[in-house]
């Protein structure tokens, strides 16, 4: 069984990331290379700098604001929310000054960041239950909003096991000396993967964050995220 634990662990995340990186990339250029289609009828006069205004219009989301305020609502939380666990995710790596402008222990948010994340996952992938998103969903839409819950429950809940309920078996330095090994190439997993429920949901956490990475890259949403900007980029 430790042999099962230490794949998921070590090689499987390398694995994971490297075909994200490699699948994204792809992605990219094969957008780059697709050949520009100007619009037939330009009625308002084009805005530059234009790479603002594209992620201005990719990010912020002005039209889906004006038509559908709570969905548009729940987006800014998501985006939010990631961004911070990015950040505590970087933090468990090596702590960063500029991250400290407000003093705080990682993560951020003391366990709500987490949970605004994760109703706001649960938010997406019930919607895609209910017409007419239903009518333009694909299995993958599914798939990936159910792999991103999952790493996103069991992430959050080892935050929640320390700070609401002081279960503390895995402190912050134990998860810095797993990340800090991989990402510099040492890896080295000296968590007992057997000694508590809190160890377990590591494990878990890293499997579905893998599967999540290894299938993104090829999901119809990466094309989604990378498609909007592009085309608002190349048409103006």
């Amino acid at each position: 069984m430790d042999i099962v634990y230490y794949i998921v662990l070590v090689p499987m995340v390398y694995v994971a990331c490297v075909i994200f990186v490699v699948g994204t990339v792809v992605r990219l250029v094969k957008l780059f290379m697709t050949p520009k289609h100007s619009a037939t009828l330009q009625i308002f006069p084009e805005r530059r700098p234009r790479w603002l205004w594209a992620l201005g219009d990719a990010f912020l989301l002005p039209a889906t604001r004006r038509y559908k305020p709570f969905f548009w609502v729940v987006l800014m939380l998501f985006h939010l929310a990631f961004l911070l666990l990015i950040v505590g995710h970087i933090e468990l790596i090596a702590e960063i000054k500029p991250f400290q402008v407000i003093p705080h222990e990682v993560f951020l948010g003391r366990g709500f960041v987490g949970l605004v994340l994760a109703l706001a996952v649960l938010y997406f992938l019930f919607r895609r239950f209910v017409s007419p998103t239903k009518d333009l969903s694909v299995p993958e839409d599914y798939y990936l909003l159910i792999l991103l819950f999952l790493s996103v429950l069991f992430g959050s809940q080892m935050d929640w096991a320390r700070r609401w309920y002081g279960y503390d078996s895995l402190s912050a330095a134990d998860y810095r000396e797993y990340l800090s090994g991989l990402l510099y190439l040492r890896p080295h997993v000296s968590i007992d993967l057997t000694a508590s429920g809190h160890s377990f949901m590591l494990l878990l956490h890293v499997f579905f964050a893998n599967l999540f990475l290894l299938f993104l890259p090829f999901s119809q949403l990466m094309h989604s995220i990378f498609s909007l900007p592009m085309n608002k980029l190349r048409r103006g």
